[in-house]
């Protein structure tokens, strides 16, 4: 493992937070729901679909199905902006982040800007950034505009025949001291928004306020 986060990156909740590395696998089906379970492959989250008539929703979840946070995009709307609310309300006080699609340069690489709900302006700098290929499942979060990594994509993992699943598995390292709640829902959010749009080579994300992200090659 890599050196842990100097500093605690609190986003969902403190609970989410443990002063060692953290390597989990995650599983993910056709339908949009994710598995999360660490190397022993007990279940530690699961994101599940929810949708209503005029939203995508996804609904983070601990393993006795209590609410963590509420992922959710308005259909039909050009912007691809993604909510992010505490629990499973809607409310707008209970915000603590958003997704905004951006402008694609390189179809071939992801790479998403992070800004936390305290940063009100799109011209702020951003808190967190995410680069590399989502195709290869090499993807990395990095602090700000930095080489300060804080969780980072292993790869995909055979698929085997006890797998709860059975589409797509993957492990995700998260550093030391960081949330795992929220890297597990940036990495939702960015699965769900490739599922919704395989046809489409631009897809976008905003976190806290506005992240910004483009992916390509977001074939399975």
């Amino acid at each position: 493992m890599d050196q842990a986060a100097v500093t605690p990156v609190c986003v969902i909740g403190q609970q989410f937070i443990i002063p060692n590395p953290l390597e989990v696998i995650v599983e993910t089906n056709p339908g949009g729901n994710l598995l999360v379970t660490d190397i022993n492959h007990k279940v530690m989250l699961k994101v599940k679909q929810c949708n209503t008539t005029f939203h995508h929703q996804l609904l983070l979840l601990h393993v006795d199905n209590r609410p963590i946070a509420m992922v959710r995009n308005k259909l039909m709307s050009g912007h691809k902006r993604w909510k992010v609310y505490l629990g499973d309300s809607i409310a707008k006080s209970d915000m603590i982040f958003s997704t905004q699609a951006a402008h694609a340069i390189k179809y071939s690489k992801t790479n998403v800007h992070v800004l936390l709900a305290n940063k009100k302006r799109k011209k702020d700098a951003w808190d967190f950034m995410i680069k590399g290929s989502w195709s290869k499942r090499s993807c990395a979060i990095y602090m700000g505009d930095s080489s300060n990594i804080i969780a980072r994509m292993r790869g995909t993992v055979e698929v085997v025949e006890n797998t709860r699943f059975g589409k797509d598995r993957f492990t995700l390292e998260v550093y030391a001291n960081v949330d795992y709640a929220f890297i597990v829902t940036l990495i939702a959010i960015v699965d769900a928004t490739k599922s919704s749009t395989m046809t489409d080579s631009i897809i976008g994300v905003v976190v806290d306020g506005v992240i910004e992200s483009t992916f390509g090659g977001m074939g399975p």
